[in-house]
């Protein structure tokens, strides 16, 4: 992940497509795209390991599996579990990662400033996540974004989750959002594919966790390398 701005050539470079005309709002995917949580996701992890007895896993390869969601965390740290031995740890490890999940989960570098600018050119912007709902509300409340995110939309909000369209589409009905007047921002191939089948633009980005894949080969509409590239985006999309 950089630290510092990005250059207006390589902006250029990343953005394939125009941006929609007289954008409405953005929607985000929560983990590894808003929000690092994988610190406090392998944390919980290793509560459990413990509990259980067995060797802590490596953090990188439970990082890259983020996205998957708590049993292809727990396969990190329980290898030699079946598939029904890994959905008898979930419910603990969902208990573990509720009562840590704020400790050292925080904002991408940029995040703040771009939300920040959203609000100052009166862009709605909302969050659809796989995450579950109790877990999604609690950490939103936690990092101050409960009265600002104009949507969230959880995995088990809806019967299907992304990539189906369906809950893009909520999070638009909810923020009183035209979807062809949106931009959908994700870390994952499920992201760009829920995003493009709603209608939205899609922006992948190369700062999260990004499932061991290539974010230039998922078909997005741009592919950014730092939160502060849409910011000069939406305003240079401002000014024009």
């Amino acid at each position: 992940m950089r630290s510092g701005p990005i250059k207006s050539d390589t902006v250029k470079s990343v953005a394939e497509k125009p941006l929609p005309e007289n954008i409405q709002g953005v929607l985000f995917d929560l983990d590894g795209t808003l929000i690092d949580s994988a610190p406090d996701l392998y944390g919980a992890l290793l509560l459990q390991c413990k509990e259980e007895g067995v060797a802590e896993p490596a953090y990188e390869p439970v990082r890259e599996v983020v996205s998957r969601g708590s049993r292809e965390i727990l396969r990190r740290g329980f290898p030699t579990r079946d598939e029904a031995g890994i959905r008898a740890l979930v419910p603990r490890y969902l208990q573990l990662y509720e009562a840590v999940m704020a400790q050292q989960t925080r904002p991408f570098d940029g995040i703040v400033e771009l939300l920040a600018l959203l609000e100052a050119q009166g862009l709605a912007w909302g969050i659809v996540t796989n995450k579950n709902g109790f877990l999604t509300d609690e950490l939103v409340r936690r990092l101050g974004w409960a009265g600002r995110a104009r949507a969230v939309v959880s995995g088990d909000t809806l019967a299907v989750k992304k990539p189906d369209p369906a809950p893009v589409l909520l999070a638009c009905e909810q923020a009183g959002l035209d979807p062809a007047r949106c931009i959908f921002v994700g870390d994952d191939p499920r992201d760009v594919l829920a995003g493009a089948a709603a209608g939205l633009y899609t922006v992948a980005v190369s700062w999260g966790y990004l499932d061991g894949g290539n974010p230039w080969q998922w078909g997005a509409d741009a592919v950014l390398e730092h939160p502060s590239q849409l910011a000069e985006l939406l305003q240079r999309k401002a000014l024009a």
